[in-house]
């Protein structure tokens, strides 16, 4: 009966799993390489979600003019954060980026 009850229990946990699974087999093949990617796709995320807090701030702007105070400043804390966001995403993408060259020369 304990072995269900565990079983049942990590049940959830199964597709953290699954996702988990293929960046750490590419890194394992790739090494430092994989890093390298994985940083590029990093920055890359960082990108996206700039452009689309910039592109949704610039929607508000233009589809219902400029907002009066408070809802100009919601506007603007939403667009903060994302950017804030954005710019430790970009960090850890370079981050990545230059531990894998760091890899690839050093090591291989």
């Amino acid at each position: 009966m304990r072995k269900r009850s565990e079983a049942i229990l990590l049940l959830p946990l199964l597709p953290i799993f699954l996702v988990g699974m293929f960046p750490m087999l590419l890194i394992g093949m790739l090494g430092s390489a994989g890093l390298v990617i994985f940083g590029i796709l990093l920055i890359r995320v960082a990108l996206a979600g700039t452009m689309e807090a910039h592109g949704d701030f610039n929607q508000e702007i233009i589809a219902h003019g400029y907002a009066s105070g408070p809802e100009r400043a919601a506007q603007a804390s939403d667009l903060q954060s994302a950017t804030r966001m954005a710019v430790l995403l970009h960090a850890a993408g370079f981050a990545m980026v230059a531990a894998g060259i760091a890899g690839l020369f050093l090591v291989g």
